[in-house]
C-alpha cells in the first residue's frame, strides 16, 4: 500500500490469475479483492508447480476515499487498485487576506 497526496495505491501479487479471474468490489465501507486461478478442467499434466487457488483480501477504507473514482487494473500478475482521495479531503493552502 502506497500513499501520496492524491490518495492510496494497493498493489497485490496474483500470479497466474487472468483478468477474467479478478473481482474488485466495494460495499459497506469495505474493498474486497478476489482472484481465481484455475487450470484447465480435465487437462492432463505430468507435473505442475502451482495448483488452483483463490485469493481474497478485504480492506476497510478510509472515509476520505472517493469510492466513485476507484480504478483497478491487472498486468502480468500484479493487480493495481487506485484509491483517490475526495477533493474535500485533500490538503490545500489557504490564502491569508
Amino acid at each position: 500500500i502506497h500513499q501520496d497526496a492524491e490518495g492510496y495505491t494497493l498493489e497485490v501479487e496474483m500470479p497466474g490469475v487472468p483478468k477474467s479471474g479478478v473481482e474488485v468490489t466495494f460495499e459497506d465501507g469495505k474493498l474486497a479483492l478476489v482472484g481465481r486461478r484455475e487450470h484447465g478442467a480435465g487437462e492432463s499434466c505430468t507435473y505442475r508447480e502451482s495448483s488452483d487457488a483463490d485469493y481474497r483480501r478485504v480492506f476497510d477504507l478510509d472515509p476520505t476515499i472517493d469510492t466513485a473514482r476507484i480504478e483497478a487494473a491487472i498486468e502480468q500478475g500484479l493487480l493495481t487498485v487506485r484509491l483517490p482521495r475526495a477533493e474535500a479531503a485533500k490538503p490545500r493552502r489557504i490564502t491569508v487576506a
